[in-house]
């Protein structure tokens, strides 16, 4: 979509939404945009040195003197260079006659990756001579003068995304990495559907752009934080792991919609999918349900959508959070192909198997089973359908059983069944994760399940409010978080039997990732006091800000956090959120570029009252061991 088109489709559809009660500023906005619509395309080479960029010359440019900055892809003969920038490549050639031997020594001396300035004439390629795989293949530069802005000494690697590097040398030259065509193209790729996000928000829709604080105070539950000393004995910051807390009180203040491209931090391990610092769209709304939340999210992905993607389709399907473990034992489903679980206990019910037997006659017992189509020639076999069933479990299946199982789960002639029996979660959960190591194994085979050009978008809903502690299963926790709202039917059932209680929790997942998640808002202090001291057994000081910022006419609200970082990896199809940030930490959290985290001298640790205390081998050894080897990548 041109810019003048998005433009005047935003124009147009401003005084319609929320032009009556706010006339003056919108109007003012509007001139604005009408003004900006009347630049077709951006000027990249506004304010600097250069004419034009590489990737924009064509054969309508022949002729036109054309000054050019950019990096050396490669020389070819001493005759051709490539030059690049960030709009892409062109063609320049060298002067080979004795008058231009200066520019001739400049261009052919000067290392690839090296940074010049050239100017000469646009002209048309010799005639057999085109690309046509380059934008720019039907025309060349004919040099006349050039200049050596920086030379580039040898490189780690190779500026190529074919090229293999490992991903610690990477971030290693994270401002090497950056010029890659991939890089380029997905941190670009994020601006846009950031600013697109923008304009949906906040010119569209109303929202407040707010920023909230970085150094805030510890807070109860949840992930844990980054601790941040002061200059006060004995106290400290602590970075916000969301600015929840914030955008409650920014709705009690009355701002009604806010959001941000809030900056998140975690102080935990990185994963392909997780960094300590990482990216929302964080939003809340006063006076809004579920489904208007729902709704808001589905437009603005759906505007913001990147045009050379399949377009979204909404409204998005939705799916209980029991039905989501039941049929897919996971609360985050990829939903782009079959293999669901099927409860098979009833065939079983009378059944010699031993383990099959014990696990039907314990409360909450089931026996589960997924079908792997055409698995029988990748997969170890368990059950396999053919008439001579191959497992050591087959022999003790009656005929009647044996007939049944084809039926209920359809099974072929090359299928392979897996099932499980226990605990109803238990079991769910771990057909689960087979299921999507099968469909793994299936596709390095060949069989296409997963197409990777769909983005199959899905809510999960009714969560729990509460789960029983891991390490203490008579204790409970959030299932969200400690300001989810329970559902109306369910707030009877808080002070009886918790565990049973829904939420108005919801999460947004997309092709089997989570990508957001949020609720509707506790906006009652007493019943935040409950939860938070009654059932969750919360210091309800640290949080006496807020519950007392609740007594003072809270309206009812509710939001939703987008995780940017691993939307954008979904986006781009990159293999990890690393890909899809400028400077990313590695797998310890570490800056390898930088070598952060660093060593402060003690001296300078004095202002904060803080000594380091170093750990004994004892300690040192066991900390090794609950990080075993990891590469840094």
């Amino acid at each position: 979509m041109c810019l003048t088109f998005w433009l005047s489709q935003l124009y147009r559809g401003l005084p319609r939404s929320i032009g009556r009660t706010t006339q003056p500023v919108w109007d003012s906005l509007s001139r604005n945009l009408v003004l900006s619509s009347q630049r077709r395309i951006p000027e990249f080479s506004s304010f600097v040195a250069r004419t034009n960029t590489c990737g924009e010359l064509r054969s309508s440019h022949l002729g036109q003197e054309v000054t050019l900055c950019g990096w050396i892809q490669y020389r070819r003969q001493n005759i051709f260079l490539v030059l690049r920038d960030f709009h892409g490549l062109v063609q320049v050639v060298i002067p080979q006659d004795e008058s231009a031997a200066s520019v001739k020594k400049i261009l052919c001396e000067a290392p690839v990756e090296s940074v010049v300035q050239v100017s000469g004439t646009v002209i048309s390629r010799p005639p057999g001579q085109e690309n046509p795989k380059m934008p720019t293949g039907q025309i060349e530069i004919k040099v006349k003068t050039a200049e050596l802005l920086n030379s580039c000494k040898k490189l780690p690697f190779e500026i190529k995304d074919f090229v293999k590097k490992t991903e610690a040398l990477r971030l290693q030259y994270r401002y090497l990495d950056l010029r890659s065509f991939q890089m380029q193209y997905n941190l670009r790729l994020r601006s846009q559907m950031v600013m697109k996000m923008r304009e949906y928000l906040c010119n569209l829709h109303g929202f407040v752009d707010v920023e909230t604080p970085t150094l805030f105070k510890r807070t109860p539950g949840g992930a844990k934080e980054f601790l941040v000393p002061s200059r006060e004995p004995g106290k400290f910051y602590s970075l916000p792991q969301s600015p929840q807390q914030f955008k409650q009180l920014l709705m009690i203040g009355g701002l009604d919609r806010y959001f941000q491209v809030a900056r998140c931090y975690r102080d935990e391990g990185s994963r392909p999918d997780r960094q300590p610092e990482f990216t929302q769209i964080d939003i809340e709304m006063s006076f809004v349900n579920q489904t208007g939340i729902q709704n808001l999210i589905e437009g603005l992905l759906q505007y913001s959508w990147p045009n050379d993607k399949e377009p979204v389709v909404v409204p998005f399907p939705s799916m209980s959070f029991a039905e989501a473990l039941a049929t897919y034992g996971t609360d985050k489903p990829d939903i782009r192909f079959g293999m669901k679980i099927i409860d098979i206990s009833d065939v079983f019910r009378n059944t010699e198997i031993g383990f099959l037997r014990d696990a039907l006659s314990e409360p909450q017992g089931t026996v589960k089973a997924i079908r792997i189509p055409e698995g029988a020639e990748v997969l170890p076999i368990f059950l396999k359908a053919n008439r001579n069933w191959n497992s050591s479990v087959a022999k003790f299946i009656m005929e009647e059983q044996r007939l049944e199982l084809i039926r209920l789960m359809e099974i072929q002639e090359e299928d392979v069944v897996l099932l499980t029996a226990g605990e109803h979660k238990k079991a769910c959960s771990s057909l689960g994760k087979l299921r999507l190591e099968c469909a793994d194994l299936l596709e390095i085979r060949g069989v296409v399940l997963r197409d990777p050009a769909l983005f199959s978008f899905l809510w999960v809903v009714d969560f729990p409010l509460f789960f029983p502690k891991e390490e203490n299963p008579a204790e409970l926790e959030s299932a969200h978080h400690p300001f989810t709202a329970p559902h109306p039917s369910d707030i009877h059932l808080l002070y009886t039997e918790p565990e049973k209680v829904r939420s108005q929790h919801y999460d947004l997942v997309l092709n089997g990732s989570e990508i957001g998640g949020g609720s509707i808002r506790i906006h009652d202090a007493e019943l935040q006091r409950y939860i938070l001291a009654t059932l969750l057994k919360e210091d309800v000081k640290l949080l006496s800000h807020l519950l007392q910022a609740l007594d003072y006419g809270a309206p009812p609200h509710g939001g939703i956090a987008l995780g940017l970082d691993r939307l954008m990896c979904l986006v781009t199809r990159a293999a990890s959120i690393r890909d899809v940030i400028a400077f990313p930490k590695s797998f310890r959290g570490h800056d390898l570029m930088s070598n952060a985290p660093d060593s402060v001298p003690p001296e300078e640790l004095k202002p904060y009252h803080i000594q380091v205390s170093w750990p004994t081998d004892s300690e040192a050894e066991k900390s090794s061991l609950n990080h075993p080897h990891h590469p840094e990548s």
